[in-house]
């Protein structure tokens, strides 16, 4: 059921996947690690389908941060996606990047911060910015379409340019409130 006033973010959220696909071909990005989740799915398809991208499933998000350091070192560039849920699980790991001056990119799709219906992602939802900026990361949001491109173009030069962690949170604005039937 479709809430009113979210026709139009239904609307102009149809294409930001393609276009942050394309960004990522631009960038050079070889190897995308995630877990599987619906809010990546359009942009996870686009990256299996590519004969020139390895999109590596993960178990748990923190073997993400490891395979990202690898590619750095194998010589490649590699782009991490995961759920604002997932980066509670990232938090040790993610001194690894700041200590070895290693780029670590990172697409955060966000639970908890717009109409969420579930309680248990509203904690880590709310706390995704602070926890990753605590670690050192580099953290920039976008909360339109619009804005979702450029602020990913951006975090992903930083991370090249500066040899650091970088997450754009992708606010549910852009994502759509899931509710399951919850109203």
């Amino acid at each position: 059921m479709e809430r009113p006033g979210m026709e139009s973010v239904a609307d102009d959220a149809a294409g930001w996947p393609d276009a942050l696909f394309a960004l990522l071909k631009t960038h050079n990005i070889r190897q995308v690690a995630y877990v599987p989740d619906a809010g990546h799915g359009q942009l996870i398809r686009r990256c299996q389908e590519d004969g020139g991208i390895r999109a590596i499933s993960l178990t748990t998000e923190e073997e993400g941060i490891a395979l990202m350091l690898g590619a750095w070192l194998g010589g490649e560039r590699g782009l991490l996606l995961m759920q604002s849920s997932g980066v509670g699980n990232c938090i040790n790991m993610l001194s690894l990047s700041v200590l070895h001056r290693t780029p670590m990119p990172m697409l955060v799709t966000m639970r908890g911060d717009f109409g969420e219906f579930n309680p248990a992602q509203v904690p880590m939802g709310n706390a995704t910015q602070t926890v990753l900026e605590a670690m050192g990361t580099l953290v920039r949001r976008a909360d339109s379409p619009a804005d979702v491109v450029p602020v990913a173009d951006a975090t992903i030069r930083m991370a090249f340019n500066t040899f650091r962690p970088t997450a754009t949170l992708i606010g549910q604005r852009v994502l759509g409130a899931k509710t399951f039937g919850k109203d």
